[in-house]
């Protein structure tokens, strides 16, 4: 009866560790973004593009997108080390903060993006999505993302006054990550050029919206926009042509098959 028990213990703890060490990470940054507002109460919360966020600013519809496809998600307070970042398999890092949006920003530096590059080429999935250069911090952010051959532009597309169209951006057929969910909408948003290793993944009139570049055993994807926040997803001002909901779908998909099986 005892080495029963122990064998029961021994398979419990084998199916157990295979289970967590197959479940999946998704890691969304705080600390180059990290706004604060007022809310009703009068005290100061976090909000812009986070997860717990249900507002129009929020990614909460994006949180239960990963969940829905157990996928665990976190957030990381603090600055990206080897240590805390070791545990995801997909970094997020959203509209990086400028001095207009918080009293002391956290900018990337060039030892922050060495260890994030590291992460990357260990395996792991980074998403940097920008905004335009008036709403966020390009030019410290770009020591970043110029490791991977992206550069994010002062240029500004898709400023959406009153007429929606202006933010309309059709995705060409047979592109590897939007299928079904190609009328996006997209508004302010800074334009990317690219070299080497990073390719395009969607071109509207001549400029480059969304890449995405190979680095090491790790993957890189790159937008000008923080995209998929509620507001995209659900907005009375929005007409039933556009399909973002059906892309934030497919894109959280296509983060999710770039995780190494043996990372």
């Amino acid at each position: 009866m005892k080495y029963k028990h122990l064998i029961f213990f021994f398979l419990f703890s084998l199916i157990f560790s295979t289970l967590f060490s197959q479940q999946k990470t998704v890691t969304l940054d705080y600390f180059f973004n990290n706004e604060y507002k007022k809310n009703a109460e009068g005290v100061q919360e976090r909000f812009h593009y986070v997860w717990e966020d249900k507002s129009i600013n929020g990614y909460s519809i994006w949180a239960d997108i990963f969940k829905t496809k157990a996928v665990v998600t976190k957030s990381l307070e603090t600055a990206p080390t080897t240590d805390n970042l070791r545990s995801t398999d997909i970094y997020i890092i959203t509209d990086p903060d400028n001095w207009k949006e918080t009293a002391h920003p956290n900018y990337m530096t060039k030892d922050y993006a060495n260890i994030i590059a590291n992460w990357v080429k260990q395996g792991g999935v980074l998403v940097m999505m920008t905004n335009d250069s008036a709403n966020t911090e390009l030019h410290q952010f770009n020591q970043l993302a110029e490791l991977f051959g992206i550069h994010f532009t002062d240029t500004v597309r898709n400023t959406v006054l009153k007429d929606i169209s202006v933010g309309k951006v059709i995705v060409p057929e047979k592109n590897e990550i939007f299928k079904p969910g190609r009328v996006l909408y997209l508004k302010g948003i800074s334009t990317i050029t690219l070299q080497s290793p990073a390719k395009p993944i969607i071109v509207d009139k001549n400029d480059i919206i969304m890449a995405s570049a190979k680095y090491g055993k790790g993957t890189v994807f790159a937008i000008g926009d923080p995209w998929i926040y509620n507001e995209y997803i659900v907005n009375d001002r929005l007409s039933s042509e556009y399909q973002n909901g059906i892309a934030a779908e497919e894109f959280t998909d296509w983060l999710i098959k770039q995780i190494p099986k043996h990372k």
